[in-house]
């Protein structure tokens, strides 16, 4: 489907402390985007103004953080917003028996929340002018499941649903709606994850005790394997840039061969194949 093309190139990117929101930064602004980089943290902040950008304090879990940058950044801009990259997100590890109630409600709130409330706040603007882009930064685990990856999977699945029904909401009104699903790329989030597993998960009397100890050394020490798969965050910006720029966006832009893979195996491969291959890494007898 064609839509009109943005003719205020003002973006707003979310999650840009590091990997693939500060590489789309980057990439959209030597692409003649006038970027607005968000990140929660000062220090980030800082680092972002270092490299020349007008940043935007948002903690995306917060309904008065939103409102404060949806606000700022119209201020900023004179009013004016061609598109949007809901970027942020973090995982929260750790076996669907061993997540609290709070892990599961902070996963949505980041991964799912945060992300519609923004989305909502320039829905009305970009209908208005007749043109804008939405891009949502999924991923290949809104396709398929792994083990202890479970609230962060169905985070995803929710944000992908919404993406669509949003996408045919807006048939019609020159907005445009895409999903991307990277699968592994070179980001902090996986070793972040450490810190959010002993935070937020029950490990202590967990069969999965031992395993989880022995997940979250490798990723303080840097000693789990690199994915020989795994892209650089900049592979994920070029298709966003796709995604904002293109007079025909589509609606899904897989990053990675594992990507395409899952995509595949989701679509032809029966319940009991997944299954098999993606727990046979489990231990036997749990």
């Amino acid at each position: 489907m064609r839509y009109p093309l943005v003719r205020d190139r003002i973006v707003l990117i979310t999650g840009c402390s590091s990997g693939i929101g500060r590489a789309t930064a980057h990439v959209l602004r030597a692409r003649g985007w006038q970027v607005f980089p968000t990140a929660r943290k000062p220090t980030d902040l800082e680092t972002l103004r270092a490299a020349g950008f007008q940043p935007i304090e948002l903690d995306i879990a917060s309904d008065e953080s939103v409102a404060r940058a949806a606000s700022r950044v119209l201020e900023l801009s004179g009013g004016k917003l061609g598109a949007l990259v809901n970027n942020a997100g973090f995982v929260v590890p750790g076996a669907a028996e061993d997540l609290t109630r709070e892990a599961l409600r902070r996963q949505f709130e980041v991964n799912v929340f945060g992300a519609q409330d923004l989305t909502n706040r320039f829905v009305s603007l970009f209908r208005h002018q007749g043109f804008g882009r939405i891009v949502n930064v999924s991923s290949m685990l809104a396709r398929i499941v792994l083990p202890f990856l479970g609230a962060y999977s169905a985070s995803k699945f929710a944000l992908s649903a919404l993406s669509t029904a949003m996408r045919m909401e807006l048939r019609g009104s020159g907005v445009a709606v895409s999903l991307i699903e990277p699968g592994p790329v070179d980001t902090a989030i996986h070793q972040n994850a450490a810190a959010t597993k002993q935070a937020y998960v029950r490990s202590e009397g967990s069969v999965f005790d031992d395993l989880y100890r022995d997940q979250i050394l490798r990723m303080q020490t840097g000693t789990d394997r690199k994915n020989p798969f795994s892209r650089p965050p900049e592979s994920v910006a070029i298709r966003i840039a796709h995604a904002l720029e293109s007079p025909r966006p589509r609606r899904r832009y897989r990053v990675t061969v594992l990507s395409h893979f899952g995509a595949f195996m989701a679509r032809f491969a029966s319940d009991g194949l997944l299954d098999l291959i993606l727990s046979r890494r489990l231990p036997a007898g749990r």
